[in-house]
């Protein structure tokens, strides 16, 4: 609803459309940390970036972490299969192999799980590799993996 048209709209349904990429920014306690967690343990390539942020492409993806301490950490979480998720989290769904390198990655790097890699909803509608961590400035982040796309959104 606005001056020229008073009556509120009713938003369409988005149309399913070739899948662009998304840009999230989120705040971390020290750059350079950022840049060597993202760069070095996730492999994230540094795009532009100044003294109080950077972007980082996240598998296709634009990241920016902005310098801001005060924002950093999780405050709530949700009850998901006996397990306690961050509430507030981002992350990628790769292909079951990618997930799986990357599992070993965070593994060889020592990486501590909030929750580690395991399958979700084993032998249910949406089964799912998961894996939860943190970065070093506490934003939670999962990478999921399905054996089926189509099983994303499937209820």
């Amino acid at each position: 609803m606005n001056a020229l048209n008073p009556t509120p709209k009713i938003a369409e349904p988005v149309a399913k459309s070739t899948l662009r990429p998304f840009h999230l920014a989120f705040p971390v306690r020290d750059i350079a940390e950022a840049r060597k967690f993202y760069g070095e343990v996730l492999g994230c390539s540094e795009g532009r970036s100044a003294e109080h942020w950077v972007d980082f492409d996240f598998y296709g993806h634009q990241l920016v972490a902005h310098l801001a301490p005060e924002e950093c950490g999780v405050k709530a979480y949700s009850s998901v299969d006996d397990h306690k998720v961050p509430a507030k989290h981002f992350g990628v769904i790769l292909s079951i192999p990618d997930w799986e390198k990357l599992a070993a990655r965070l593994i060889a790097a020592g990486t501590k799980f909030v929750i580690e890699p395991y399958v979700r909803f084993k032998g249910e509608v949406g089964q799912q590799h998961t894996m939860f961590f943190m970065d070093p400035s506490g934003n939670a982040l999962e990478f999921k993996a399905f054996a089926n796309d189509e099983m994303i959104f499937a209820k």
